[in-house]
């Protein structure tokens, strides 16, 4: 399995970083979130991103707001040749995806652009030839899921926006690689419920998992990071 990061920026972007969108290889491609930025960066190499599914954590804007150009790109003909990616979204998604498109242009426009799917929380499905099960994490009140993503032979944890909670250590249980958010200083509160994780915060939950990698994401380019810990970058790929 192959991660490359194509954004990790928090809910601002950081100095001309896109934000949150990460695409795992193998076999297929998927891609995890799609915030702003992350079209145009995988256009930096194609025509237009060629990608089997993609799959979405929950409804703040940094984490899925470039679907609304890949729609537009779509219906103007870019990739009309190429195959039609899946559309992965938490059950109740389509209607969601609806209400949006009322608003931004058409209401099918996402059903004319994606083969939309909705997922179930612990219920596996199957996207780009990979193994997904989205487990319910905590983030302000909003309906939110971190992935754990499967081959045959290696498995990856993607928090997704997570406030503090024990399902995070069971989302990246013995997992190869567990990319953690951390968009907080140590002791800032930044909503009752919480809704993300300080550094110290992602790394007991990695602790706690007994997974074998961290990757801290999700992180202000304000906020400083241990030299001991690895941090995720725009263009950076990992083979795991």
């Amino acid at each position: 399995m192959k991660l490359e990061v194509v954004g990790c920026s928090p809910a601002w972007p950081n100095p001309g970083g896109a934000q949150s969108g990460y695409l795992v290889e193998g076999p297929g491609r998927l891609l995890l979130d799609c915030g702003p930025g992350v079209l145009a960066r995988l256009r930096e190499r194609d025509v237009w991103p060629q990608v089997d599914a993609i799959a979405i954590t929950h409804f703040h804007l940094d984490h899925w707001g470039d679907l609304v150009p890949w729609v537009w790109g779509r219906m103007y003909g870019l990739g009309n040749d190429l195959r039609t990616p899946q559309l992965w979204v938490q059950s109740g998604g389509r209607e969601d995806l609806e209400l949006f498109g009322e608003r931004f242009g058409m209401r099918d426009m996402f059903d004319r652009t994606f083969e939309l799917h909705e997922y179930e929380e612990g219920e596996t499905f199957e996207a780009a030839g990979l193994q997904v099960t989205p487990l319910r994490l905590p983030h302000y009140t909003l309906r939110t899921f971190g992935f754990r993503v499967a081959n045959e032979t290696t498995t990856l944890a993607y928090s997704g926006d997570s406030g503090p909670s024990e399902r995070l250590a069971e989302l990246a249980r013995d997992v190869d690689l567990f990319l953690c958010e951390a968009t907080l200083e140590r002791g800032e509160l930044d909503g009752e419920p919480r809704g993300h994780l300080s550094l110290e915060e992602a790394v007991e939950a990695y602790g706690a998992s007994g997974a074998k990698r961290l990757l801290i994401t999700h992180r202000p380019s304000e906020l400083p990071v241990d030299d001991s810990l690895e941090l995720a970058y725009d263009g950076l790929e990992l083979d795991i």
